[in-house]
């Protein structure tokens, strides 16, 4: 579904976004997977080409704006093209309001906003020039619903919600469809790691029975990124089974 098309992915080297460069490099697409650092991006790549699949990855710093401009003009004058960027890079919180620092909730700030807006305008440059362009980003059930503790955490995909939205109109007239994926409870590391009294309870609040897998989310970012969502623009897809919390 994705043949010869480039696609960058941020927190591309574990949970979602792994699995969605799985997903993009089983069909087809060169895939160029972004992490925190070099040691897990290495890791990253070394478990794709395990099963017979091919990426590229680097480690730029995506707060800040010269390394990302430079790393994205590489991937540009490597291929010629930059077809697809997944914003999917970010950092939750679970403390309450007055347990939280200053310091904390900008940190989230900083990645889970600023640095889809940094890689956002970087790869948009590229995407006018061609007239075409796939921009897809994580946010997540609490940008709908909010959440009980961690405000950072629902503020920061509040946000992303509305720069998926505002950009799906400014970048229309240029063949750029700007989307976001709104995960439920996702079966990544972190959720994994949940004691069964925890996870159980969670599980009844979800209509289809189950909690998601990082596959379920890959498939949606699989779709919108290709011709068969070639009309959707300015959507936040919630892939949550129905879940309410």
């Amino acid at each position: 579904m994705l043949e010869n098309k480039v696609a960058i992915i941020t927190g591309g080297t574990r949970g979602i976004g792994f699995e969605t460069a799985k997903v993009f490099a089983e069909n087809k697409a060169q895939v160029i997977l972004f992490g925190s650092r070099k040691e897990t991006v290495d890791l990253a790549l070394q478990k794709l080409e395990a099963e017979g699949l091919s990426a590229k990855g680097y480690a730029p710093n995506l707060n800040n704006m010269d390394e990302i401009e430079k790393v994205v003009q590489e991937i540009y004058e490597t291929y010629g093209h930059i077809d697809i960027l997944i914003n999917n890079a970010g950092i939750s919180s679970d403390k309450k309001i007055e347990d939280t620092t200053s310091e904390e909730f900008a940190k989230i700030i900083d990645l889970n906003v600023n640095a889809v807006f940094n890689m956002t305008k970087a790869v948009v440059v590229y995407m006018r020039k061609q007239q075409e362009g796939v921009i897809l980003n994580t946010s997540s059930m609490v940008s709908i619903y909010g959440q009980a503790a961690g405000v950072g955490y629902p503020t920061s995909k509040f946000a992303v919600n509305g720069m998926t939205k505002s950009l799906a109109r400014e970048l229309g007239r240029d063949h750029i469809r700007v989307n976001a994926v709104a995960p439920g409870v996702i079966n990544t590391d972190m959720v994994s790691s949940l004691p069964k009294e925890v996870i159980e309870p969670l599980v009844q609040t979800i209509p289809l029975g189950r909690i998601g897998e990082p596959r379920d989310i890959a498939n949606a970012f699989l779709f919108l990124a290709s011709p068969l969502a070639s009309y959707i623009t300015g959507a936040i897809l919630s892939v949550d089974g129905a879940a309410r919390s």
